[in-house]
């Protein structure tokens, strides 16, 4: 076969398959549909830990917010705050929450902000909410912000930590993202609000 007529069935074959688009939808699916999956599922896990980690804001506001509220609290009445304040992350587990309540004095000699009494919160095998050993000890001294560190005053501070685990780890840490928040807010009812005791420490 003469070359001329072999190189010109040659070009007639690449034009036949330039005009072939037959498989040209199947070829960009494959190349489009993960990368779409990826973004889909990143959209949806990035949207619920920004619900998760507002949750998170809500229940640290609602805890200091609550005990600020009263004279005196009691086990019984920091279960309750606890309790109260979990209900906010539902529909996401509430397990996973770390909750700690502290009430603070701003000592006039030392301008140190130091820790009157404190309890946390853990969770017991039925899921409940119970009170458990706080890692602020009484005395512990604790830096506030500069607005807030107002010599003889007293502060609630909460704090609050949890830890997101997408459902999809592919796309986030597959271990969880830690996520905390903390609140001061000034007793409201009376100068202090006194735990255990009948007067406003000031260790």
């Amino acid at each position: 076969m003469p070359i001329s007529h072999l190189w010109f069935r040659l070009r007639r074959s690449a034009a036949e398959l330039a005009k072939d688009c037959r498989g040209v939808a199947a070829t960009e699916f494959v190349m489009i549909v993960p990368l779409m999956l990826v973004m889909f599922f990143g959209v949806v896990e990035f949207s619920s830990g920004v619900a998760v980690d507002r949750k998170v804001t809500l229940v640290a506001r609602t805890l200091s917010d609550l005990t600020s509220q009263s004279t005196t609290v009691t086990d019984t009445d920091l279960s309750n705050f606890f309790a109260a304040s979990i209900g906010i992350m539902t529909p996401y587990a509430a397990s996973p929450t770390q909750s700690t309540i502290t009430e603070l004095y701003v000592d006039p000699t030392t301008h140190k902000a130091r820790v009157q009494w404190s309890k946390a919160s853990t969770f017991n095998s039925s899921g409940n909410v119970v009170l458990s050993t706080s890692t602020h000890l009484q005395g512990d001294i604790v830096t506030v912000p500069a607005a807030l560190n107002v010599d003889g005053t007293y502060l609630i501070w909460s704090e609050v930590s949890y830890t997101y685990v997408p459902a999809v780890g592919y796309v986030m840490a597959k271990t969880g993202v830690n996520l905390s928040d903390l609140t001061y807010t000034r007793p409201r009812q009376s100068s202090c609000v006194m735990y255990k005791t009948t007067v406003c420490t000031t260790f």
